[in-house]
């Protein structure tokens, strides 16, 4: 995001009309703080389909930065700390509006999220793109930076207070384990191999570290993914449908990308194809984005389901 402009930067972007119109809920009776200090329960608010025309109104004294997400999405679960950490260090100039895509069906279409993390701004009730995917938290930095510029601009300078954040009493996060501080260091500069090690160090002290071992799922697809072109890829994969380092890559940036069930789909198709002496790889990297997305989730439940039919 460089160009200055609101109007450049919206063209062509996304349509919040419907959502901006319709009645927002009933007000609690409080009185609106003065003019450039307005109250808000966070920095961070977690947003429905249902309370976005709320945050619309007020993206016109404070620029909001919207994070699409879901619970199952790995890069999201890298990048949201980051998001944070940044516009809480920002003071009140900015607010985090989360968005849980699969709980929220409309603001999803409405921002047209077929990738996700994607973060968009909005300014005066104007939507901003920003970035699509994990990025390191300098880039983030500096994509703020321009984002606050462009609200100045276009007159959106005001701050927000935050009802008792001053007395604040919550007990601390406890430090991170050292290795998983290393991880998430190498992860904010961009360095998934250092990551790797560090979590594969930190599973050969404890086995039973889960936090590592989701971590390390999550870090292996950033990397495997990392400087891969989707369109490039798809069109390998579509050459050649039985080439098994294809069909991976496609289906790691699928699931980079949210689209769970076609990366699934299509390494469960490629199973189904291959000879038994092949079909390791496959299987392998089907269990890892398995436990990636979460055995809980239904469509982990199917897809596992299916690939066990396939094996018996």
């Amino acid at each position: 995001m460089t160009d200055p402009s609101l109007g450049a930067a919206v063209r062509g972007a996304v349509d919040l009309s419907a959502l901006r119109n319709r009645p927002a809920p009933a007000a609690s009776g409080e009185e609106q703080a003065p003019a450039g200090a307005v109250a808000v329960p966070s920095l961070v608010l977690d947003v429905t389909d249902e309370s976005f025309p709320q945050v619309l109104e007020l993206s016109r004294t404070v620029p909001i930065v919207v994070d699409l997400w879901a619970e199952w999405c790995g890069p999201c679960k890298q990048l949201s700390p980051v998001l944070e950490r940044v516009v809480r260090e920002l003071g009140g100039r900015v607010v985090l509006a989360k968005v849980d895509v699969d709980a929220n069906p409309q603001l999803s279409q409405a921002f047209r999220a077929q990738s996700i993390p994607m973060v968009v701004a909005l300014v005066a009730g104007q939507p901003v793109p920003l970035f699509t995917g994990a990025v390191p938290e300098q880039q983030v930095r500096e994509v703020f930076a321009q984002l606050l510029q462009l609200a100045a601009q276009n007159g959106v300078t005001g701050t927000v207070s935050v009802d008792g954040e001053a007395v604040d009493d919550s007990p601390a996060e406890p430090p991170l384990p050292p290795l998983h501080a290393e991880a998430f260091d190498a992860i904010e500069a961009g360095d998934y191999p250092r990551a790797i090690a560090a979590y594969e160090k930190a599973l050969a002290e404890n086995p039973r570290d889960a936090e590592a071992r989701a971590g390390l799922s999550q870090v292996r697809l950033l990397d495997r993914v990392q400087g891969l072109d989707l369109q490039a890829a798809r069109a390998a994969a579509a050459a050649a449908p039985t080439d098994v380092a294809a069909q991976l890559a496609v289906a790691d940036l699928d699931v980079a990308g949210g689209h769970v069930e076609d990366a699934f789909g299509r390494l469960l198709d490629l199973f189904a194809q291959l000879p038994s002496e092949e079909r390791t790889p496959v299987r392998e990297r089907l269990l890892e984005l398995f436990g990636l997305v979460g055995d809980a989730d239904p469509r982990v439940i199917a897809a596992r389901s299916r690939l066990a039919s396939l094996l018996f």
